[in-house]
């Protein structure tokens, strides 16, 4: 078995890393931009994917990576997780969908409430104390849920008709064109002194220095890496103030 995840903050990393070691010492757990995935994808059977939700979603780069590579799926057991600030529905699910087109088997599904990572909102803001309390909780399902995997039961969360239809009309419909795509909505302030760290981060190559600016294309998957990094809180998406740092690190003692 292999993992392999998408994460922009560090939330879906923590978790699919204590999971998938939880599971298999031995087993590797790599990010889908890591240039070994998809060798490694295709000399193993069983795969973890895991990718934060966005409005009841996966992330574009998750449905693209899937759709590029659609002939490596063929045969391949996956147990699909979704982290998730607080809403769901069928977060797992949208991924497992896109891979039964391909001839993929799902083994499963898991929905994992992590501290909320829209740093430039403050909708569903919570202090550092209630953060840690979330990936504490968190954790303690993943090392559950790892139990009953290893006794060859997988969890359904987020696969079936009726998570389906809360993700659809919970959120998804009303959020569609967010998620049908690359945006270009994100934004740098003045507060940019161009150190280029959200350039070295950024998983789409999305953003660059021109003259004496940083300036953003058209391809952000929404993953906030940039704006979570950025040491002068200069990059937003949906706000237009960074609220803080929404790193998973930051709420462990």
């Amino acid at each position: 078995m292999v993992g392999i995840y998408f994460s922009g903050t560090g939330n879906t990393k923590h978790c699919m890393e204590l999971l998938v070691s939880s599971v298999d010492r031995e087993a590797d757990c790599i990010s889908i931009t890591d240039k070994r995935v998809l060798d490694i994808i295709e000399s193993n059977e069983i795969i973890y994917l895991g990718y934060p939700t966005q409005f009841s979603n996966m992330p574009y780069i998750i449905r693209d990576f899937i759709k590029k590579n659609k002939n490596i799926w063929k045969g391949k057991k996956i147990f699909c997780i979704s982290t998730m600030g607080a809403f769901s529905g069928d977060g797992a699910g949208c991924s497992a969908r896109e891979l039964k087109k391909y001839g993929a088997i799902i083994l499963g599904g898991l929905h994992i409430h992590m501290p909320d990572a829209v740093c430039d909102s403050k909708l569903l803001k919570k202090s550092i104390v209630e953060n840690q309390k979330i990936i504490k909780e968190a954790d303690e399902k993943i090392y559950r849920i790892a139990n009953e995997v290893k006794s060859g039961k997988y969890p359904q969360e987020g696969v079936g008709f009726w998570s389906h239809m809360c993700g659809l009309f919970g959120q998804r419909l009303w959020f569609y064109n967010k998620t049908t795509g690359y945006t270009d909505k994100i934004k740098v302030s003045s507060a940019c002194s161009r150190c280029g760290k959200c350039i070295s981060v950024c998983p789409m190559e999305n953003l660059s220095i021109n003259g004496n600016k940083v300036i953003a294309g058209n391809k952000c998957t929404m993953c906030y890496s940039c704006v979570s990094q950025c040491p002068n809180k200069a990059l937003t998406l949906l706000g237009k103030t960074v609220v803080e740092q929404c790193r998973y690190e930051k709420y462990v003692d």
